[in-house]
């Protein structure tokens, strides 16, 4: 008896002892697994307000061109290649040309003999004058000679125009830069006939861009020759600032678009290339609508799953929550919300770790 009693004290013991140890490691589990909160920055959404007018743009070179030339023949030499760096006059395509120095000997030629022939009848109109001074020539001598003369002299006349062809013939066989700038493309290579119109090179103004952007209809009235724009370059992650230098009076050609040229200031420290995409944020007025209801947030705020867009905001007692939105247009590095989001709700933009829905968060702004 006394034994079964001291195994069931025992067992008895056994039982609270576990119980008690199992309730320390759950509670230092509990400890151990204590959620750190993650810092992150935070913001408001931004009222779109002066968010302005968004169009898409291209930058191109101040001045283009594309070489060709005006006659025919074979392409003796290209002296350049794309890529080149070449000045105003400096030569850049050489064509055969033989056929037009000959034609230049034959006008030089049929010079010499009109030049010949001119001083001839020149002599004789002279000598008529003084012989019907004499009244040893009649008149209809002396007007028959002067007629021959001035036949004579047109005939040089004419010998010196065809000369005057035949040179600038001669001048499109060697072909020159219209302007200082840089070779940007070769259509054709050394050996292949040239025709008229055809293009050779095309030849692109160095350090001098403009951006080309379209607007649409509903916003021209809105902007103005000269206004300030902000651009940016997404592939180079730059954004800077240009002015409209002109707006195309008409869109009959384009769709209901009308083109917008716009200078840029510095272009030559900025390391843009021309075909280059912009993003280009005209200042200009909004409706009261949009004024009210339309917010932006940053781009890098943005949390793209599959086909959806999202933002974290922060909750009342400083979780993430995740909010599944709806944009609309892309300002800059903003993005205008359309829906999904409240204009009071404290924005995710930045975060020192990695966040997801629920988690802590430790906020600064």
């Amino acid at each position: 008896m006394k034994s079964i009693r001291y195994i069931s004290v025992m067992f008895f013991s056994l039982v609270v002892a576990g119980g008690m140890f199992q309730a320390c490691s759950s509670s230092d589990k509990e400890t151990n697994v204590k959620e750190v909160a993650v810092p992150v920055v935070t913001a408001l959404p931004s009222s779109s307000q002066d968010a302005g007018i968004l169009a898409s743009g291209q930058i191109e070179a101040g001045q283009t061109a594309v070489i060709s030339t005006r006659v025919m023949g074979s392409i003796s030499r290209i002296h350049v290649k794309a890529g080149d760096k070449v000045s105003r006059g400096q030569l850049l395509v050489s064509i055969s040309n033989a056929d037009i120095l000959a034609q230049r000997a034959q006008a030089d030629a049929a010079i010499s003999e009109a030049k010949a022939a001119a001083a001839v009848s020149a002599k004789d109109v002279e000598r008529f004058k003084q012989l019907y001074q004499n009244q040893s020539a009649s008149a209809k001598e002396l007007e028959n000679v002067t007629l021959h003369h001035q036949s004579i002299s047109s005939k040089l006349e004419t010998a010196l125009q065809m000369k005057n062809q035949v040179n600038a013939m001669l001048a499109y066989t060697r072909i020159t830069a219209p302007f200082s700038g840089v070779i940007t493309k070769k259509f054709m290579d050394e050996g292949s006939m040239a025709n008229p119109g055809m293009p050779l090179l095309a030849l692109e103004q160095s350090g001098n861009f403009q951006v080309v952007a379209s607007v649409p209809e509903s916003d021209i009235a809105k902007i103005k020759q000269g206004t300030k724009v902000n651009l940016t370059v997404k592939s180079l992650g730059i954004t800077f600032t240009g002015s409209i230098s002109e707006i195309s009076p008409s869109s009959q050609f384009t769709g209901g678009q009308y083109g917008v040229k716009i200078a840029i200031a510095d272009s030559k420290s900025l390391g843009i290339k021309a075909g280059m995409y912009v993003n280009v944020l005209i200042p200009g007025e909004q409706t009261k609508s949009s004024q009210s209801s339309a917010m932006t947030v940053p781009v890098k705020s943005i949390i793209n799953k599959e086909q959806l867009k999202g933002v974290y905001v922060v909750s009342n007692d400083n979780k993430a929550l995740l909010r599944w939105i709806r944009l609309g247009k892309q300002m800059g590095d903003r993005v205008e919300v359309l829906s999904g989001l409240a204009p009071n709700e404290r924005l995710v933009v930045s975060a020192q770790g990695r966040i997801y829905n629920g988690c802590k968060v430790n906020e600064s702004k």
